[in-house]
């Protein structure tokens, strides 16, 4: 995206994002493959607009169909991997723009079978994720209604609890070993076998077999604790802005919407241009802080749609200074996370497409 005159934007780290692909390619060894997951805008980050770093892939996945068709507009010409089974209404457009889908339905693959063109697909396995996918015992079954022009190039799962539960993590490898060799007696040359993402990567070395689906940890975040971190990441994202207004009030002054906050002395508040609209949570509202010259700011009064409120009594600042909002050292993701009750893919992920990202 092109930095537009708003001061609020998302600065994108392009090397450390190169560096982060390597440590993780250093984890998995040779022999296998990485299919990063650029999915919800590349977790944020909009990095699924730099196609030159994405050509370095033979293959990369989103969630949706509507990604990959935006990837193919953007000039990805190689493959593209849709993790989650499309509608049917859809299956136009895969045919148009050679996508490969995830499957887990017959009925789905009836309705490829009556389409004049030929499909990719990765058939997915259900292991203990009680989301989508078919059991172990049901792909013979599954296999019958596999039509002509249909070709099977992969097969995968999604570990639930890969961070947290080893023991679970154990059977799902377990059933997902089973699957494979069921899937290997129709189809021994498969191409593509894969289970791991994030989690899976550093934790279960046996699960990478040749194909991993790096996420956040491509991005430079852990969905771990960081005592537990066992790759050395460099995050890619920093969310800043400036100080766009600041004024004196007297003590008892209220700020912002439903008097939530009220000064009991004199005090300097900037108002700074980013609000929930952009992805700055109103849970931030009277506990939040953002960073200035050097000292911690706190959030005061309600978070609005587009801007928020900090008392800078004690800073040294100006209107056009420098705000972090978040930036991995002063304000970390995981923090913010915390303090609303999330994790930090949710942080990001959900930075609205109003912030400018810019590539560095």
């Amino acid at each position: 995206m092109i930095l537009s005159n708003r001061p609020t934007y998302m600065e994108i780290n392009t090397s450390n994002f190169l560096y982060n692909l390597e440590q993780i390619k250093n984890k998995v060894g040779t022999g296998v493959k990485l299919m990063p997951v650029i999915k919800a805008n590349a977790y944020g980050t909009y990095l699924n607009s730099q196609i030159e770093l994405l050509n370095q892939f033979d293959v990369v996945a989103v969630a949706i169909v509507d990604e990959a068709i935006d990837l193919r507009k953007h000039g990805y010409k190689k493959e593209i991997f849709i993790l989650n089974q499309p509608y049917k209404e859809e299956i136009h457009k895969i045919a148009e723009d050679n996508i490969t889908v995830g499957v887990c339905e017959k009925e789905f693959l009836i309705e490829l079978g009556k389409v004049d063109a030929k499909f990719n697909i990765h058939i997915e396995i259900e292991t203990g994720m009680g989301r989508t996918g078919i059991y172990c015992e049901d792909i013979e079954d599954f296999i019958k209604y596999i039509p002509s022009n249909v070709v099977v190039e992969g097969v995968y799962t999604h570990f639930s609890s890969a961070d947290i539960d080893n023991e679970y993590t154990k059977m799902q490898i377990e059933k997902f070993n089973n699957a494979v060799l069921k899937i290997k007696s129709y189809y021994p040359n498969i191409k593509y076998i894969h289970a791991s993402a994030s989690d899976g990567i550093m934790f279960y070395g046996e699960s990478y077999y040749n194909l991993v689906r790096p996420g956040l940890i491509m991005y430079g975040y852990s969905p771990v604790e960081e005592s537990r971190l066992n790759i050395d990441l460099k995050p890619v994202a920093k969310l800043k802005s400036k100080i766009i207004f600041i004024k004196e009030v007297e003590p008892n002054s209220s700020i912002g919407y439903a008097r939530s906050y009220n000064t009991t002395n004199k005090a300097k508040i900037a108002t700074i241009p980013i609000g929930y609209a952009d992805g700055f949570r109103r849970a931030f509202s009277n506990k939040g802080k953002v960073f200035i010259n050097g000292k911690f700011a706190p959030v005061v009064g309600i978070v609005c749609m587009d801007s928020i409120m900090c008392d800078v009594t004690y800073i040294d600042c100006k209107v056009g200074d420098d705000v972090v909002i978040w930036d991995n050292e002063n304000i970390k993701l995981e923090d913010l996370a915390k303090m609303c009750d999330t994790i930090n893919y949710e942080i990001i992920s959900t930075i609205s497409s109003r912030v400018p990202r810019v590539f560095m």
